[in-house]
């Protein structure tokens, strides 16, 4: 039996340099953290962007006019990209992940709701590290996750995790603009806490991805609620999913 289940999110600012290219050794970095934790009976499931920065390398500019229609495109061409890349770096380090595209009917109530659970255990059972992405190519847009933040905090939810991670760009939560030199990084948030007034600068939507810092706070609270304590880290530091087990003061912690 695994000590703790971890929900780790990582943003397609995470994993994309200046020039929207993905960078493996960020990639690499972030699976050899989750190695380690594995060797700790510690066992995670990863919810990954970059599908569509993904297509978009491989297909370069789209003459689609229709966004979403675009969207779907990139992102069909470029999960099964992502997934050789994650399945090549997992097998590196001896470990096998397995691709899970769930939408948002799947955590509703019934049937999907049951097979969603059902998917998630039987891969956690075997040891296998479920990595989850939103199906772009065919979720309908009313219907949508509002980004994988939310999608992060209903696997959270929906497997009883311990923690859950989520990997940015910048330290975590500041008061003011992350690159103004008057603001202060929060450190701990209780979940009730109203943040509209430190978060409406520094709510940076992703280049790709659809998730700004309003919206990984809202989520971050949404799990802490439930007793999920969420960290909002910056996932290009060195070990800092490894420090956070260890219990070093790293990024936002949310809880109770």
């Amino acid at each position: 039996m695994y000590k703790e289940r971890i929900v780790i999110k990582v943003g397609t600012n995470v994993m994309t340099n200046k020039d929207n290219r993905i960078v493996r050794p960020v990639l690499r970095n972030l699976v050899k953290q989750i190695a380690e934790l594995y060797e700790r009976d510690i066992i995670c499931v990863l919810v990954s962007s970059g599908s569509v920065i993904a297509g978009k390398e491989v297909l370069g500019k789209s003459k689609i006019k229709n966004k979403t229609q675009r969207r779907q495109v990139y992102s069909a061409i470029g999960q099964p990209r992502m997934m050789r890349l994650y399945y090549n770096i997992f097998n590196d380090f001896g470990m096998k992940c397995a691709q899970v595209l769930p939408t948002k009917r799947d955590f509703s109530p019934g049937v999907h709701r049951q097979n969603m659970i059902n998917c998630c255990e039987g891969l956690l059972q075997e040891g296998v590290i479920p990595i989850a992405n939103e199906d772009d190519a065919v979720s309908v847009t009313m219907s949508m996750f509002s980004d994988n933040d939310e999608l992060a905090s209903l696997i959270a939810q929906l497997i009883g995790a311990d923690k859950l991670i989520i990997l940015t760009d910048i330290d975590g939560v500041f008061t003011g603009h992350p690159d103004s030199a008057s603001s202060d990084l929060i450190t701990n948030i209780n979940p009730e806490e109203n943040l509209d007034k430190y978060i409406k600068d520094s709510n940076k939507q992703e280049e790709e991805g659809r998730g700004g810092m309003g919206s990984k706070l809202d989520y971050a609270q949404e799990a802490a609620a439930n007793n999920i304590p969420t960290f909002i880290v910056n996932g290009k530091t060195d070990n800092v999913i490894i420090d956070i087990i260890d219990g070093k003061a790293v990024g936002t912690k949310v809880s109770l």
